[in-house]
């Protein structure tokens, strides 16, 4: 027997949920006893999803299937549709999952199964957070090689009919590090093709993919990146909305509230992106410092390691460029404070950060002189007149007005909650704690706010008197501007000596 689909305005997020009524006709509630989840099908489409016992015949009755709004946009069938329900087998990766948290090694089609189970929406948040932990714990560089494949092939893979197809990654870490969104206008305005794609923060404040937000709008699907690279040479996206290794979206929700970020899960998530945006040359900026994601230089050469271990095997170029990460970059930390250097930088005004505009044209030199008809070591020449001559600003105001208007409010507006964070004496800056900052600004509620963040106003090695303010603070909510304001209060994250 069928029931008929009934749409319900809640909101589960990622999860799939259905509501039965406990006098169901089609699948009476006691046959659930020790099932964890049932197989909605209709349309030919089938999708796993947990089930939530209702007693309450106004939201949903005995002949109805209640879907809770991410099963119903999935499952994509109107209102009223027919649809089965059929208690659910145990997905095929289970068995991997139990191997990897008891420690072993999973093969290649272990993790096929685990990949396929997660593009399907198999696997609850809690079966993820255990695979991720477990991950953590122990994954050996033929298993990031396999999880990197297989991600890499569970959604749509594009080609662009291009001998060299360039990109900038650069693996976070380092607050206010925007330099993606100079590097790739720079690079597409001197002919080089550039569909960067980004995926949203995970543990910092910003990513390339929310700075950009507040500039253009980045939820773009495939058709659409397509015409704006084609038109411009370069786009500056979200990956999520062009399908592109959607299963690294799908870690990376679970990821994000766990500050979960290690180096085998990294690799497999920038390295799947790649591939499936069509990337055939990677520059990947490495940021190593006290406070940043590879806190020595041994744990930034074992990165490396595996980068270029598993970039080798699936055929993508791959170069990394260990750059410093002991302090943050520019002065804005969260996605306008960030677009608003990043544009200074663009228009050369007099006061945009140095160390935001020099980084970006060595990485911006680096990834130029790939074209063969670039002399070595005339890249960074070559990006430094396309900055002056304001053909990057040129450029990046193009691929914005191609990718359509933000659909942010505010622009490049600060939150205008705001407080300044003093020395607690005389001395001079000898250190700025990356992490601590970063926790500071999301705590500011950046990037969920995008004029949320901190405007740095000194850096390391300046002197500054007691009650001189350090940084700037910028919230839109209250409670978070408290919290934010209470953590820099306990440890603004800036050593003095």
């Amino acid at each position: 027997m069928q029931l008929t689909v009934r749409p319900l305005a809640i909101d589960t997020f990622r999860e799939n949920t259905v509501l039965l009524s406990r006098d169901c006709q089609a699948l009476r509630p006691e046959r659930l006893a020790g099932v964890r989840k049932v197989e909605v099908s209709a349309g030919g489409r089938t999708l796993m999803a947990s089930v939530v016992i209702c007693d309450d015949p106004a939201l949903v009755g005995p002949d109805e299937a209640g879907l809770t709004e991410p099963a119903f946009r999935r499952l994509g069938v109107p209102a009223g549709a027919a649809v089965r329900i059929t208690p659910a087998p145990p997905p095929k990766g289970a068995a991997a999952l139990r191997a990897k948290i008891a420690g072993e090694t999973l093969t290649a089609a272990q993790i096929d199964d685990v990949v396929h189970d997660l593009a399907d929406n198999r696997w609850s948040d809690i079966e993820i957070s255990a695979f991720l932990v477990a991950c953590a714990s122990f994954m050996t560089a033929e298993e990031t090689l396999a999880l990197t494949r297989a991600m890499a092939g569970a959604g749509r893979r594009l080609t662009w009919n291009r001998p060299l197809v360039a990109d900038k990654h650069c693996i976070g870490g380092v607050p206010g590090n925007r330099t993606s969104l100079i590097v790739a206008p720079v690079a597409a305005a001197h002919g080089l093709i550039t569909p960067k794609t980004s995926s949203r923060a995970i543990t910092s404040p910003a990513g390339t993919a929310d700075t950009m937000e507040v500039l253009a709008r980045v939820d773009l699907d495939e058709d659409e990146m397509r015409a704006v690279v084609e038109r411009c040479g370069g786009c500056i996206v979200w990956g999520g909305r062009v399908n592109l290794s959607p299963v690294d979206d799908v870690l990376i929700s679970v990821e994000r509230p766990l500050s979960l970020d290690t180096p085998e899960q990294m690799v497999a998530s920038i390295l799947s992106k790649k591939l499936a945006a069509g990337s055939t040359h990677l520059l990947l900026d490495l940021p190593v410092g006290p406070g940043a994601k590879m806190r020595d230089p041994e744990a930034a050469l074992r990165l490396r390691k595996l980068f270029e271990f598993v970039a080798d095997r699936v055929g993508l170029k791959v170069e990394v460029v260990e750059t410093d990460g002991s302090q943050p970059i520019g002065r804005g930390v969260g996605p306008a404070l960030e677009a608003r250097d990043v544009l200074a930088v663009l228009r050369g005004e007099p006061g945009a950060p140095g160390d935001l505009k020099e980084k970006s044209i060595r990485l911006a030199g680096r990834l130029i002189e790939l074209d063969p008809d670039c002399p070595g070591g005339s890249g960074e020449a070559r990006a430094r007149e396309l900055i002056a001559s304001g053909e990057a600003l040129r450029k990046l105001e193009a691929i914005a007005g191609a990718q359509g208007p933000s659909p942010l409010a505010g622009g490049l507006t600060p939150g205008c909650l705001v407080c300044e964070i003093p020395a607690a004496r005389d001395g001079t800056v000898t250190g700025v704690d990356c992490l601590r900052i970063a926790r500071i600004a999301r705590l500011a509620g950046a990037p969920t706010d995008p004029g949320a963040g901190l405007d740095l106003l000194k850096r390391r090695g300046e002197q500054v008197r007691r009650g001189e303010p350090l940084y700037r603070l910028h919230a839109e909510d209250p409670s978070d501007f408290a919290l934010a304001c209470e953590a820099a209060g306990e440890d603004s994250g800036f050593v003095l000596a």
